[in-house]
């Protein structure tokens, strides 16, 4: 695959301050920038970075929430041709640079900014084997997950959850004009597409008014999810949304929190990992429920259908924090 990561989002919401505390919080690193832009008026810019992925989020001012941008890793100039001539079958404009392609998906109104970036390269964080029936690999110590002192810090950013109000035409434009690969489907409702080895990158799924779901960052493992929505939740119980669990499509871990915009925000570990695509059938699944999560507690009212969807159908800003 010519793609191969997701490199930044910029997240766009009313109260900059509040939501770049939150993320903070999370375990981004802030990046000293005072940055203004002419769209951005006279609000401040904050910029994060993972540990592994460099600056990957930029927060911005907008009247009401959103996903402003979403950046995509290419190898080459011919891998940026050859989404220019695929968007362009689809009627999409395009505007093209020697090093970016970027286009707008209608059905998201996100802005997709495909860019030429080297590959990443992860080192894996050693871990003491799990003791198990009939194995006990691990004698006379303690498992390392409950000798983490350290923040939670996530690794990189790994997909992103979009509310369409085209999802058919949403598909089309992240798999046939921009390169995603279908991983699995559900049923007239949502398809999860990659642009990496990993199960998903993004999710577009039916809704009423285009928004951002969530987004999902990589952890180490499920100790650093629980140990960092613990963190979270001791600093602010209302930040709480659904987890700990494991989802059933992609196979991860997840804990779900909420910013102070709206935003959910997902720590995840052990996604499915797909390298062949000949070696991957993808699903088409019935049943919403099932395809959500294999076990954990059932998904809250508020996270099928987040409590500002009404306002943000009606085009009601929420109020800055």
């Amino acid at each position: 695959m010519s793609l191969h990561r997701l490199t930044h989002l910029v997240l766009g919401v009313p109260n900059v301050e509040q939501t770049s505390a939150y993320y903070t919080d999370f375990g981004l690193t802030p990046v000293n920038d005072s940055s203004r832009t002419a769209a951005e008026g006279h609000h401040a810019t904050r910029t994060f970075s993972t540990t592994d992925g460099g600056e990957q989020l930029r927060i911005v001012h907008t009247p009401r929430r959103r996903l402003v941008e979403l950046g995509v890793g290419a190898d080459d100039p011919d891998d940026l041709d050859r989404i220019a001539a695929s968007l362009a079958r689809l009627d999409v404009p395009v505007h093209r640079t020697p090093g970016t392609v970027t286009a707008v998906d209608p059905g998201t109104e996100v802005r997709v900014r495909v860019e030429i970036v080297p590959r990443l390269s992860q080192t894996p964080t050693p871990t003491a084997p799990y003791n198990a029936p009939g194995a006990t690999p691990r004698l006379h110590e303690r498992a390392p997950g409950v000798l983490r002192t350290d923040p939670v810090r996530p690794r990189r950013l790994g997909h992103v959850a979009l509310g369409s109000t085209d999802h058919e035409a949403s598909q089309r434009f992240f798999q046939e004009g921009i390169g995603f690969k279908v991983s699995d489907t559900v049923k007239d409702t949502a398809a999860f597409m990659r642009c990496s080895p990993d199960h998903h990158n993004v999710l577009v799924h039916k809704a009423p008014v285009a928004f951002l779901h969530h987004s999902s960052w990589q952890v180490d493992d499920i100790d650093e999810i629980g140990r960092g929505a613990t963190a979270m939740l001791a600093a602010d119980p209302g930040r709480h949304t659904w987890g700990l669990g494991r989802h059933h499509i992609g196979s991860n871990f997840f804990w779900y929190l909420k910013d102070p915009a709206g935003n959910f925000s997902e720590y995840y570990s052990d996604i499915d990992c797909i390298v062949d695509d000949a070696l991957w059938k993808p699903s088409v699944f019935e049943d919403n429920a099932k395809a959500l999560y294999s076990w954990g507690p059932p998904p809250p009212p508020s996270f099928l259908a987040p409590e500002d969807l009404a306002a943000l159908m009606t085009g009601a800003h929420a109020p800055a924090q």
